[in-house]
């Protein structure tokens, strides 16, 4: 590694980094309040029992929905403009763009998406979807594709100019994931919604993971990849590495949702091609992590006292876990034990809360520091982390536990109502595990809200490669091929 003279970023939208991170936060702790809503039904079958908009199913719509589109997109949008005018050299496309992509989004697809499930109409167009994932309305699902057209002039269209020194492999996940999400998206939101049967529930099924593998997970790890030399000021461990498990990660991932179809009436080859793909996705997996993890090498102290990269490391790690898992439990023997159970709910919330979450709150952290004049504080950033770590634990063991007990009840015969009674306990110790969680949120936007001022001013004055050229003075080597 050798010492540069870092020059000037191009222009930076500070103020949509924080109006986005802001707006990040707050859907965040909305979206969770209706989780916790969900989960205390579970305890409380009564609990505001007598409102409509306030039933289990209109209240998970808007738990899911709110924390993909709410919490991680907005969380991805502000980091974007953080890294973008570093990795392209150049600023983003127009602020103005910026402004109107921010507004529509927050307006035109969480607003309006939460409210319009909670209205519960019934026409088709303005009617929750039945659709995992996507469960907003078709006319907010035709917002959602708009504004990812607009991601894609925003932030993808200056990266595609010619760059000094090539694209770093954390501009490639960006183009990746915003071209990606743009196509898959209408097929896997609304599709199902015009092909009846089984062939809808397939095309549901590639949405299903779509959105985890092809919208957050390349952003989550465009972060984890430019994050980690701007913090150590070392290289990646290998740029090969870096892009083998780009494609495979482009290759492989849209095959497997199908794997949440296995034993249904869809050809039994199709099944069996996402279980195999899903077993593929484990190793590329491997692969990544182990190259992220390598380039923090020696780098213990450095995880220890920046926070955000705290919270890079900690999503790497459970990245790999909840990868890992997915690909066991895709396996028929597992499927036909663990389908239905809770061990489902502690997957997807160790993807969404514990990998995707963390990474994204790395992200907002790290581009917040370096916003001029913004205060920070470093205590309640430390909370958050311990907080929401505490109670997603508690939250995953806690439901996969429950999901075993369900599973050898079901395979024994025993009529339903004993797993419901069996697992009460449980239900009620996941209700618990919320408090930490809503804690370290609430800690998180203090983080970003209180504390002195001049910490940003720190920030900025601690160098990072800030350009494409600057990332190869630094050993990161954005240059592709290579």
């Amino acid at each position: 590694m050798t010492a540069t003279t870092l020059s000037a970023p191009p222009r930076v939208e500070y103020d949509l980094i924080k109006a986005h991170s802001l707006a990040a936060i707050v859907t965040l702790i909305i979206s969770a309040v209706f989780g916790a809503i969900v989960a205390l039904k579970f305890t409380y079958p009564d609990f505001l029992g007598s409102y409509p908009w306030a039933t289990w199913g209109r209240l998970r719509y808007d738990h899911t929905q709110g924390i993909l589109w709410g919490w991680l997109c907005n969380g991805f949008l502000a980091t974007l403009y953080h890294l973008v005018p570093r990795l392209a050299d150049r600023p983003v496309t127009s602020r103005r763009l910026g402004w109107a992509l921010f507004w529509l989004w927050n307006l035109g697809v969480v607003l309006s998406g939460w409210s319009l499930v909670l209205a519960g109409f019934d026409h088709w167009l303005v009617a929750a979807k039945p659709l995992a994932w996507t469960e907003f309305p078709a006319v907010t699902n035709i917002v959602t594709e708009f504004c990812l057209a607009l991601w894609f002039v925003q932030f993808i269209l200056p990266l595609l100019k010619p760059i000094p020194g090539g694209l770093y492999v954390s501009a490639w996940y960006i183009i990746g994931g915003g071209v990606f999400s743009f196509l898959s998206f209408p097929i896997g939101s609304l599709v199902p919604e015009l092909v009846p049967g089984a062939l809808g529930a397939a095309f549901s099924g590639l949405w299903i993971h779509d959105a985890v593998g092809l919208l957050v997970t390349p952003f989550s790890l465009a972060i984890a990849y430019a994050l980690i030399p701007a913090v150590t000021r070392r290289p990646i461990y290998s740029h090969f590495l870096s892009m083998i498990g780009f494609w495979g990660l482009f290759f492989v991932y849209p095959l497997t949702g199908t794997h949440h179809y296995v034993y249904s009436s869809l050809p039994m080859d199709t099944q069996k091609a996402a279980i195999v793909a899903s077993v593929y996705q484990g190793a590329d997996v491997i692969l990544v992590v182990t190259n992220l993890l390598m380039s923090l090498g020696g780098q213990g102290a450095a995880v220890l006292k920046d926070i955000p990269l705290r919270y890079v490391w900690t999503g790497i790690i459970f990245y790999l876990l909840v990868s890992l898992q997915g690909s066991f439990q895709a396996l028929m023997p597992v499927q036909a034990l663990v389908h239905f159970t809770d061990w489902k709910i502690a997957h997807s919330h160790l993807a969404m809360l514990g990998f995707a979450t963390f990474v994204a709150a790395g992200g907002i952290a790290h581009a917040w520091q370096r916003v001029p004049g913004v205060r920070y504080n470093a205590t309640a950033m430390a909370w958050s982390y311990w907080l929401i770590g505490t109670g997603l634990l508690v939250m995953f063991f806690d439901l996969t536990a429950a999901g075993l007990v369900e599973a050898h009840l079901w395979e024994s015969g025993s009529p339903w109502m004993d797993s419901v009674r069996a697992v009460a306990s449980y239900w009620a110790f996941r209700d618990a595990s919320a408090a930490p969680v809503l804690a370290g949120f609430l800690a998180f936007l203090l983080g970003l809200t209180t504390g002195p001022a001049a910490a940003s001013e720190t920030a900025e004055s601690s160098p990072e490669p800030l350009s494409p050229g600057e990332l190869v003075a630094v050993g990161a080597h954005p240059v592709a091929g290579e």
